[in-house]
């Protein structure tokens, strides 16, 4: 391998390696090249402080893990399952297996155990990491269904009598770190199986190389500046591809360090604590952040509120006209105030020196961008699939267009195909779906493109626009057609409306299942003077009331896309009860299987 230390746009030193460069190889290369820096921050539960790893340290760790596999018989290829918080020892385990030239499956820590169960089959795991009791106690409702596993790794101790493969993680590294030599693989060998969340149906093996992943970094790295002085805070699970390439892979390459956030619950503290420079998140974090926000500005008086608005408009209007797509305004004057006033205060709630934040696994809701962007910290929407490992687009800081999802990535082509559906090619595009060659066959053409599934428009500046998916575009009777998730998103901007799912395929109308916020609820309906009760079929008596709410928040969308009748669910759609997929996606067929009464009450007597 030939690898080297380059300079990225910015003059900032990053490594730089070929096609042959494993994981492991990139990893030991910054262990070697900047031994002393801080790698990875974590907050220790036992001596309740924050301890730091560097990468000399980590560089130990790993060789140590790999000796453990070793020992262990794991021959090149085989699999090993991480099944862990964000934490050092879910880098130990990934890196320990790289090393040794192994396959590793990242698992949902809050994944079903029968999903769980399928995947240790499917992928033939040998070794699994967990982090405790509460880990095989899910685990042992599904004990039968792990007969591939040789050896059950924990973090922290757990007694089982009947279980001999349970092995306390400390207890079973070895002392003497063996060799930290390369790794018996090569760039193109397989380096992970990600399996897809199945929102209809078993998940499939995404199958990504080394390279794959590899290729998604340098891409990343050719249109951000990435410092060895910048903090990610990781808080998005490591089993999710964005988070592992764009958080984790990209830290190892750039030398940046990683913070492992606590939990979701102390999210809003570690942000203050860490002060990180760079964010990579899902959209439901920045709408919890403007949530709080919100329910601030509730409490502020009217003169306070005025200023918010104005401050984001403001910022909004310098945004558009940096970007080429605004008039100067006289306004601008004023920003200097309005941001020490307004944007530096609410921004401090999220650490304060934030250079720029990254959006992606969904869509970003157009209110929730203004408001960031207005307040002066830019988020780039970003788009991607974990079958390209997972980066295709995103936006750029200094050409950013929040309505789309940014340019295809440096080294990834695009086109249109049939329907309007994107195709994409490239070094990051998946091997394949693995044990089923009929699923790559569908998706991934003999000269690889991926059929991504998103509808698209290309703008003249070659700005992707995400138009619809569609296997989740709804066809009503009279053949218009109906972006459900684009609806869903701008319903859920309402506090009151925790969940929503929209339906309608082949009926006269679209209608509604909603799960509300009880507090919410309660205070909506006793200022309405309303009936708050929900019967055990969904029925409420307040349905013209929430009818009504439903279609201001969607007056937007066309005519034709109106809601006329509203299901109220009685419980959440959580992991646990099957509703949703571990990346908070909605099993749409599950749902409305469990609500099919509730659904044809809704049409009764309708015809098309």
């Amino acid at each position: 391998m030939d690898s080297n230390i380059l300079q990225n746009r910015s003059g900032t030193r990053y490594l730089m390696f070929d096609d042959s460069a494993t994981i492991a190889d990139v990893f030991a290369l910054r262990c070697r090249s900047s031994p002393n820096a801080p790698a990875y921050r974590e907050f220790n539960s036992a001596s309740k402080d924050w301890q730091d790893a560097t990468w000399r340290e980590m560089a130990d760790l790993v060789a140590r893990m790999r000796e453990g596999l070793r020992r262990e018989g794991l021959q090149p290829g085989e699999r090993i399952a991480v099944m862990l918080k964000n934490s050092i020892n879910w880098v130990l385990a990934d890196q320990g297996a790289f090393a040794q030239g192994l396959v590793t499956v990242p698992l949902f820590v809050d994944d079903r155990p029968e999903n769980v169960a399928f995947i240790l089959n499917d992928a033939d795991v040998k070794i699994i990491v967990i982090d405790g009791d509460e880990h095989w106690k899910r685990l042992q409702t599904v004990r039968e269904q792990l007969g591939t596993l040789k050896c059950i790794l924990t973090v922290k101790p757990v007694t089982d009598p009947d279980e001999p493969r349970l092995k306390l993680l400390a207890d079973w590294l070895p002392g003497n770190p063996g060799s930290f030599a390369r790794p018996p693989a090569k760039g193109s060998d397989l380096a992970t199986i990600v399996y897809t969340s199945g929102t209809t149906g078993k998940p499939k093996g995404v199958m990504l190389s080394h390279r794959n992943i590899l290729s998604n970094v340098q891409s990343g790295l050719a249109v951000y500046d990435i410092f060895p002085e910048d903090i990610f805070l990781s808080f998005l699970p490591l089993s999710h591809m964005f988070e592992r390439t764009a958080d984790y892979y990209l830290n190892v390459v750039s030398g940046a360090s990683i913070v492992f956030s606590r939990s979701i619950p102390q999210l809003a503290e570690d942000f203050r604590i860490v002060q990180p420079s760079i964010i990579f998140s899902v959209p439901r974090i920045y709408e919890r952040f403007l949530a709080a926000i919100n329910e601030q500005l509730k409490k502020a008086s009217p003169t306070r509120r005025k200023l918010f608005d104005f401050a984001v408009d403001v910022g909004w209007s310098r945004f558009e006209y940096r970007n080429g797509r605004g008039p100067w305004k006289a306004s601008f004057l004023l920003w200097p105030v309005l941001n020490k006033l307004v944007a530096e205060k609410l921004l401090s709630r999220l650490g304060g020196k934030l250079r720029f934040a990254v959006a992606g696994g969904a869509a970003l809701s157009p209110a929730v961008s203004k408001v960031f962007v207005g307040l002066g910290l830019p988020i780039c929407q970003g788009y991607g699939l974990t079958e390209a490992s997972p980066l295709l687009a995103v936006n750029l800081l200094e050409k950013n267009d929040p309505s789309s999802v940014g340019p295809a990535v440096p080294g990834v082509e695009t086109r249109i195909g049939e329907n309007g559906v994107l195709l994409a090619r490239g070094p990051n595009i998946m091997m394949g779906y693995w044990n089923n060659p009929e699923a790559t066959r569908q998706v991934l053409s003999e000269d690889g493109w991926l059929n991504t599934g998103d509808q698209v428009r290309i703008d003249e500046h070659g700005f992707i626009h995400i138009t619809g998916r569609v296997k989740e575009i709804i066809v009503l009777g009279n053949g218009e057609k109906v972006p459900p998730v684009d609806m869903e998103m701008a319903i859920q901007m309402d506090p009151l409306f925790e969940q929503v799912l929209i339906y309608g395929e082949a009926k006269p109308y679209l209608s509604a299942i909603v799960v509300l916020n009880d507090e919410e609820w309660e205070r909506v309906a006793s200022e309405a003077r309303l009936d708050p009760k929900i019967d055990g079929d969904g029925k409420v008596k307040s349905e013209k009331f929430l009818v009504q709410r439903i279609g201001k928040l969607i007056k937007g969308f066309p005519g034709y896309a109106l809601i006329r009748k509203v299901a109220v669910a009685r419980e959440k759609w959580t992991i646990d009860n099957g509703m949703i997929t571990p990346t908070l996606k909605l099993k749409r067929n599950v749902i409305f299987q469990k609500y099919a009464s509730a659904i044809n009450d809704m049409y009764k007597g309708h015809v098309l």
